[in-house]
């Protein structure tokens, strides 16, 4: 999974993409004095660079760009692993009886799961991740318990308005950021 971030310099929004994308315009910026922050979308948290000598250094120590990823033992094109699995031998009487087999059956209720759990896992994701870098970005703001009272409470349009007033890459990275909180009705 790809790293996605963006990066602001005191409240301009200078670049967004992968690390390795964004890491010149941090490292310019932090060479001219400025106030750098970099956000990782999936949580909000900081990311911090080590942005000692060169670009070229920065870069190195960052390692090579992330490539496809390799698999492991098992079903290689689908990423399968052995692991182990513990269960009462009900369980398992039930799982050798599944079209299939215990594998199979295994497969299929962890993905049902998943699905299930999905919209609100995404939903609750989002806005923490959005709740952290609008506190770091915009705690002080006007606007800001308001904004974070309907991140919470799931209303799209007080939200839109209560940040409204903040720069353009702040309020549009949070927009952004809470879009996961309020997509297929999950609030």
């Amino acid at each position: 999974m790809t790293i996605r971030c963006t990066a602001f310099a005191d409240d301009r929004r200078i670049a967004s993409g992968a690390p390795h994308e964004v890491v010149s315009a941090v490292k310019a910026a932090a060479d001219a004095g400025g106030q750098v922050l970099v956000f990782d979308h999936a949580d909000g948290r900081t990311v911090e660079f080590d942005l000692r000598g060169d670009l070229e250094a920065v870069l190195a120590r960052l390692g090579p760009a992330p490539a496809e990823e390799k698999r492991g033992p098992g079903r290689p094109k689908l990423g399968v692993t052995a692991r182990e699995v513990t269960l009462l031998p009900r369980h398992w009487d039930w799982l050798s009886g599944q079209p299939g087999g215990a594998s199979v059956a295994l497969r299929k209720l962890v993905e049902a799961a998943l699905k299930e759990a999905e919209g609100p896992d995404r939903a609750r994701r989002a806005k923490e991740a959005t709740y952290r870098v609008m506190t770091t970005l915009a705690g002080d703001r006007p606007g800001y318990e308001e904004a974070t009272r309907m991140l919470f409470a799931g209303d799209w349009t007080a939200f839109d308005a209560a940040v409204d007033g903040w720069p353009d890459g702040v309020k549009d990275l949070v927009r952004e950021m809470a879009l996961g909180a309020w997509r297929n009705g999950a609030a």
